[in-house]
């Protein structure tokens, strides 16, 4: 399953793993007293984890609509397959019924 991800949600992976390394570090490295930086570290992580949310949401969503396609294909492929099936079976009464003649 793992061959099928794409590059962007990998992008979006990093791209998040990013920022939030990046306003962590922002954060460690600023000259702030102990009660600014704690108050810092909880916003950032409110907003990382809003963010965590919403592409959780968003991959969700897509993941559910191509659950759905994919058992809309298998559908109209088992659909076709049967058409197929009883195609042949006639063909082969049809057939038989020359053969027995």
């Amino acid at each position: 399953m793992a061959e099928h991800e794409k590059p962007q949600g990998h992008f979006f992976m990093g791209l998040l793993s990013g920022s939030v390394l990046g306003a962590l570090a922002g954060i460690l490295f600023a000259p702030k007293s102990g009660k600014e930086l704690r108050s810092d570290i909880k916003e950032k992580g409110s907003e990382a984890l809003k963010d965590a949310k919403e592409i959780y949401a968003d991959a969700s969503t897509k993941a559910k609509k191509i659950i759905e396609e994919a058992k809309h294909q298998a559908e109209e492929l088992k659909k076709e397959a049967e058409r197929h099936l009883s195609d042949a079976h006639q063909k082969a009464k049809e057939i038989l019924a020359r053969v027995e003649k």
